[in-house]
C-alpha cells in the first residue's frame, strides 16, 4: 500500500537579498522540484510511495501552483506518476523495462569513459585515483552508504572528464531515474568488493588513453550480465524490492 511521506521538507524558499521574498512561481517550483527529486534519488521516497500536493504546499508556506508544476515537471522525468484523482506517487518500473534502462546506463557510461580516456587532463586522473582510495576505505568500513555516495562521485568525475554537456547530462538524468534500485544492487553480496576492481580497470583504461578498453569496463560495470542480473531480479521480485517496504 503506498505511503503518503511525513518526512519533514526542505526550508521555505529563500528570499531575496533585503528580506522580500522571492515571489516568481518558476523558482518555488524548481526549489520544491530538486527538493523531491533528492528525497527520490536518496531513496527517502520509495517506488509506490504517494507525494501529496496539499502536504507539500503547507510545509514550504507556498501555494499549490507551484507545487503542481513541480510535481508535472518530475512526471515529465519518469520519476513520478500522476494519476487523476489519485495525486502522484513515486514511479514504479516494470522488470523487463528496468533492465532496458540499465543496459541503456552501461552504453552512456562506456561513451563517457571512452572520452575520458581521450579527454581527462591530469588532475582529472589524479581525483579519480582519491576517490577510489576514498571507496576502499568505505569498503573496509563495510559502510554501504557511504560507498554508495562516494562511488556517486566517482561517475560524476568521469562524466566531467568526458568534457561534454548533453551526453553527461542525459546519462545524469538516467542514474538518478534508476538510483533507488542502483542502491540496491550496492547492498547485494560481494557487490561492493566487485566495485573496486572494476573501477580499477576503468582507472587505468583512462590513464593509459584507451577509449575501447574503457569503454568496455564502464559498459560491464554499470550493465547487468550473468548472475548478476539474475540476483538483482530475485532481489525485485522478493519484499526487499523498493517500493515493497512495510508501511
Amino acid at each position: 500500500m503506498a505511503r503518503t511521506t511525513r518526512r519533514k521538507l526542505a526550508s521555505p524558499p529563500a528570499r531575496a537579498p533585503g528580506g522580500r521574498r522571492r515571489q516568481t512561481t518558476e523558482t518555488q517550483a524548481e526549489k520544491l522540484r530538486r527538493t523531491i527529486e533528492e528525497m527520490i534519488v536518496g531513496g527517502e521516497l520509495q517506488p509506490g510511495d504517494r507525494v501529496d500536493e496539499a502536504d507539500l504546499a503547507a510545509r514550504f508556506k507556498v501555494s499549490r501552483t507551484p507545487v503542481r508544476e513541480a510535481l508535472k515537471t518530475l512526471a515529465a522525468t519518469g520519476l513520478l506518476e500522476v494519476r487523476p484523482r489519485q495525486g502522484a506517487v513515486v514511479a514504479r518500473i516494470s522488470i523487463p523495462v528496468l533492465l532496458e534502462m540499465f543496459q541503456l546506463m552501461g552504453a552512456l557510461e562506456g561513451l563517457c569513459a571512452r572520452l575520458a580516456a581521450r579527454r581527462a587532463t591530469l588532475p582529472q586522473k589524479a581525483a579519480l585515483r582519491k576517490v577510489h582510495e576514498r571507496l576502499k576505505q568505505a569498503l573496509a568500513e563495510g559502510d554501504p552508504e557511504q560507498f554508495y555516495a562516494i562511488n556517486s562521485e566517482f561517475h560524476d568525475l568521469i562524466y566531467d572528464a568526458a568534457h561534454t554537456h548533453f551526453l553527461a547530462d542525459q546519462t545524469r538524468a538516467l542514474r538518478r531515474r534508476v538510483s533507488v534500485y542502483r542502491q540496491r544492487v550496492t547492498h547485494q553480496p560481494g557487490r561492493m568488493a566487485a566495485t573496486i576492481g572494476e573501477h580499477e580497470r576503468i582507472i587505468e583504461a583512462i590513464e593509459r588513453a584507451d577509449g575501447d578498453a574503457a569503454f568496455d569496463a564502464a559498459n560491464e560495470h554499470v550493465n547487468l550480465l550473468g548472475d548478476n542480473m539474475a540476483d538483482f531480479i530475485a532481489m525485485l521480485q522478493s519484499g526487499n524490492a523498493p517500493g515493497d517496504r512495510p508501511t
